[in-house]
């Protein structure tokens, strides 16, 4: 019997770590759906990796928005009748982000939305998907940011969202044990858009992990917060 190629879904998979998770999951012979929230960039990701010889699958997705999950949900029901591996990539640091004292709720709130409401919405939703595949996992990009072990000041807001998303990982991790592995990454301070010219590691080393997890890492390896493929402390 032909072993089936991976169905993976990536959230935010048009720029960034999201975009090289894509490249890296494609190169590996896996059936890459790319989602991103407009479908112009969307469709130039896409592109960009056709001329890699690189074939992946655009599907739009406002992961902030019910309707727009459920419709990711409907396609890869008709299109796959399964999922094998949620990668929750999308994240947001909003620009009026600021230190815990002087934060506004609204931007607490937003940065929640995105970053740890939505991927548990999107893991709620694609669950029973997910529960098709003999090695079903969501792999959930966090931050250090998000480390109460190690938390500092300043970006409150992101910090927040990304240790309720640590939470988040623990909780599904509980709960799915047995059907679905559940882990969340710290890809490290990656030279992309959001973490800027300065930061320290090449996007190839931010994805790494989120790959390892998403293909090679051990069923039974769930419920842990990862960096360089090694459990850290949350």
């Amino acid at each position: 019997m032909k072993e089936q190629k991976p169905v993976i879904v990536v959230s935010g998979g048009n720029r960034g770590i999201g975009f090289e998770i894509c490249r890296q999951l494609a190169s590996r012979g896996a059936q890459v759906v790319l989602t991103a929230r407009k479908p112009d960039a969307g469709e130039q990701a896409v592109k960009k990796l056709a001329a890699q010889k690189l074939a992946v699958q655009f599907q739009p997705l406002d992961v902030t928005r019910p309707e727009s999950i459920a419709a990711l949900r409907d396609f890869l029901k008709q299109t796959f009748g399964r999922l094998d591996v949620l990668i929750n990539n999308a994240g947001i640091i909003a620009d009026d982000d600021a230190s815990g004292l002087d934060v506004k709720l609204s931007a607490v709130r937003n940065t929640l939305e995105t970053n740890a409401l939505a991927p548990l919405l999107l893991a709620q939703t694609l669950a029973p998907l997910l529960k098709r595949s003999r090695d079903g996992r969501i792999v959930n990009m966090s931050s250090g940011m998000g480390q109460l072990s190690d938390m500092g000041g300043g970006h409150a807001a992101y910090r927040i969202s990304k240790t309720a998303l640590n939470a988040v990982t623990k909780t599904l991790a509980t709960e799915l044990r047995g059907a679905v592995a559940v882990n969340s990454v710290c890809p490290g301070w990656v030279k992309t858009d959001m973490g800027g010219p300065n930061a320290k590691r090449e996007v190839s080393q931010g994805a790494e992990t989120a790959v390892w997890l998403a293909l090679e890492a051990p069923q039974d390896l769930t419920g842990n917060f990862l960096r360089d493929r090694k459990v850290i402390p949350w």
